[in-house]
């Protein structure tokens, strides 16, 4: 049961600071429609590495596995967001919109990012103290 409560504080608290993140992306580019597919991927991005996390939880090495979900998910955005930078900046001059397009560039890594490191702070915490509970009761 501790687990379950464990992935839906840190689902509430990880959403919250992705939305966050995306809220003031939106707010600092003074963003319009284009931002709904932001909004819409950090949902997304909260719920899938909720699940990942509370698997991660299970396995026999729940501090290992829960760092490595976390290396793993840090690296992805920032290998998302390096390449759909390139992808922007690769386009042809006649098409180039990049001070339209790099906000949401921005807007769909950097909350993927926060939701990471939100879920890999607390979720990590809580199987430390977890941790440190059985042993000093063993």
């Amino acid at each position: 049961m501790r687990k379950f409560f464990t992935s839906l504080f840190a689902f509430i608290l990880s959403g919250l600071a992705g939305g966050l993140v995306a809220q003031w992306l939106a707010i600092a580019t003074n963003a319009d429609m284009e931002f709904i597919l932001v909004f819409m991927v950090s949902a997304l991005v909260t719920l899938v590495a909720t699940v990942v996390f509370f698997i991660a939880q299970f396995v026999s090495d729940p501090q290992r596995a829960i760092n490595l979900a976390a290396l793993v998910g840090v690296a992805f955005f920032v290998l998302v967001g390096i390449g759909l930078i390139a992808w922007t900046f690769s386009q042809p001059p006649a098409k180039a919109q990049w001070s339209g397009d790099l906000p949401v560039v921005a807007g769909l890594a950097l909350p993927g990012i926060a939701t990471v490191l939100v879920q890999w702070l607390f979720v990590g915490w809580r199987v430390r103290r977890g941790l440190n509970k059985a042993e000093a009761g063993a």
